[in-house]
């Protein structure tokens, strides 16, 4: 690797070829980029001192004697299609076409950058001055070039000091060395270059008939496929793309698998979540399997995926038996994705419905159980690579794991366990929020009148307040009460959904104004009505103590009979 700090000319060399890969992300800045980036070159052109646009990444290719030398751009794509755009309009705004070539072409008097696939004709059209077709006009490249023609005052810009000002810190590598951790390294605190993006390269390098057909089908197809496998998902302390989760997902199932015999070693390295690409190239390339057999196997695990996992569960209702629906929830709105790639394995290989329905009820009954009695999470991931390489596909299989005598940390919690949750354990808000949601959504009549809202339209109330020493009766309490009603008015018993948040100025007032509001805020009587685990304590005179317990004590019932319990 060399780095170094570079201009204009050093980046564009004429001796080289720029290529963005084929099948990486189109050109997506907007007019709120295209506007900075003219007051920038603006500014350096006024200012005519060096300014740095940060770094770019280019990465040499192996070539033959009679080819072009090409350096493949990993991180720079945005800044370095802008910066052609913007000084291709330059020069004509200024009356001075002729000079693009001798900076923006090969010596050969080739295009110097070759755009991604979707992007390539337009751009080349612009660079070469032809007409573009109507629906050409509407990509953001054709939008870039028309900004930068319609906004860029020649007087106010040189672009001789622009090309010898303009600087980037520019990275090279050579074609063996690994571009995703020195981009990663790089852009610790950016945006990272996908899996997906990666690995589509990886896969189907230049072949665009056989992309077309295992690839954009089933993952670009249209606007409403896209959209899906794109959505950003909470996955532990990071922010994923869906497609990024499915294909983790996939490669922990597949180097579970028996015939393949994967060293637990190599397990261990595969499944380091921040080099999924990495581990996919070492993966295949080391235990030699057939790229095409992958691929085909990919699409059918990705339709079984697109199927059952819905990250927008938490923005749609759920249908109470329906528990597929139910564990996405479990999933997406209380952060539990370790079980995804588990999920995944159990839809593809578990063909009976009625046996799928049976082991997803069970393992929201582990999780939730688990989850109230404050139980460790962090041996989820192992324990779900576990059931897929001993091939835990029933729900007796998985029941004798579970409960098996001895197992102590990822034991199901028992009904006196899950009592004592009730009693004592002071959850996070989304978890609480969770336990309630699920409870309600499961144990409310259909024919209720008040029509439950989307998990994420709900937010959590503490019905004796945190600060009740303000304004609730303290009943002449010693240190010792004021520390147990510190630590009840945490548990699940205290808290409620509402559908909007309480106004600050009745949030920690006494009972009866909580309740029914101050004439100018309304109280729980509004924002908790028709909640079938709290409405009936909106008839209460008293919230207290025993109040808490008592509904705490209805929650469990509710939980270990109806909810979350064991009698299959």
């Amino acid at each position: 690797m060399e780095a170094g700090k570079q201009n204009i000319p050093n980046i564009f060399n004429r001796a080289n070829k720029l290529k963005i890969p084929h099948f990486q992300r189109s050109y997506v800045w907007r007019e709120e980029q295209w506007e900075r980036f003219l007051d920038d070159m603006q500014y350096a052109s006024h200012a005519n001192r060096p300014y740095f646009m940060g770094s770019v990444i280019l990465k040499q290719q192996e070539t033959q004697v009679n080819q072009d030398n090409i350096r493949t751009i990993i991180d720079g794509q945005q800044r370095l299609t802008t910066v052609i755009l913007f000084f291709k309009a330059l020069f004509n705004n200024n009356g001075t076409p002729e000079k693009f070539p001798h900076i923006f072409t090969t010596y050969n008097n080739g295009v110097i950058l070759e755009h991604n696939y979707s992007d390539k004709p337009i751009f080349d059209k612009i660079l070469l001055d032809q007409d573009l077709e109507s629906k050409e006009k509407k990509s953001q490249i054709s939008k870039c070039y028309k900004y930068f023609l319609e906004n860029i005052k020649p007087s106010e810009i040189d672009p001789n000091k622009l090309l010898s000002n303009i600087l980037f810190v520019g990275i090279y590598l050579l074609y063996n060395e690994d571009e995703q951790q020195i981009f990663d390294t790089i852009n610790s605190l950016g945006v990272r270059l996908t899996t997906a993006e990666l690995l589509k390269n990886y896969l189907f390098r230049d072949d665009i008939d056989f992309y077309n057909t295992n690839w954009r089908d089933v993952f670009e197809k249209n606007d409403e496929i896209k959209e899906y496998w794109d959505q950003e998902v909470t996955s532990g302390r990071n922010i994923r793309n869906n497609i990024d989760l499915f294909l983790q997902a996939y490669l922990f199932i597949k180097i579970q698998e028996n015939g393949i015999n994967v060293s637990s070693d190599d397990k261990e390295r595969f499944f380091k979540i921040d080099s999924v690409f990495n581990s996919y190239k070492e993966f295949i390339t080391d235990y030699e399997m057939d790229k095409n057999a992958i691929i085909n196997e990919l699409k059918e695990y990705a339709s079984v995926y697109k199927n059952t996992i819905n990250p927008k569960i938490v923005e749609q209702d759920i249908d109470k038996n329906d528990y597929a629906q139910r564990l996405n929830l479990v999933m997406f709105g209380l952060d539990t994705a370790t079980i995804i790639p588990y999920i995944l394995y159990v839809s593809k290989k578990v063909t009976s419905q009625e046996e799928k329905n049976k082991i997803f009820r069970y393992l929201e009954a582990y999780l939730m159980r688990r989850l109230i009695c404050r139980e460790t999470t962090k041996n989820y991931n192992q324990l779900f690579r576990s059931l897929i390489n001993n091939e835990i596909n029933s729900f007796e299989k998985l029941k004798e794991i579970i409960e098996m005598k001895g197992e102590k940390i990822n034991k199901m919690p028992s009904n006196s366990t899950v009592e004592d949750g009730f009693n004592n354990s002071n959850l996070a808000n989304k978890y609480a929020k969770g336990v309630l949601y699920l409870i309600e959504r499961t144990t409310r009549n259909d024919l209720n009148a008040t029509e439950l809202k989307y998990f994420n339209e709900y937010s959590l109330e503490h019905v004796m307040p945190k600060k009740w020493r303000n304004n609730w009766n303290t009943q002449n309490l010693t240190n010792e009460q004021a520390e147990q009603r510190d630590d009840l008015i945490l548990t699940l018993g205290n808290l409620t959904l509402i559908t909007k948040q309480l106004n600050s100025s009745i949030r920690d007032s006494d009972w009866p104004t909580k309740k029914n509001g101050n004439g100018r805020n309304l109280g729980l009587t509004e924002y908790a009505q028709g909640i079938k685990i709290f409405s009936q304590y909106l008839q209460r005179d008293n919230w207290d103590e025993s109040t808490i317990k008592e509904r705490a004590a209805q929650l469990h019932k509710s939980t270990v009979e109806r909810v979350w319990n064991l009698d299959f």
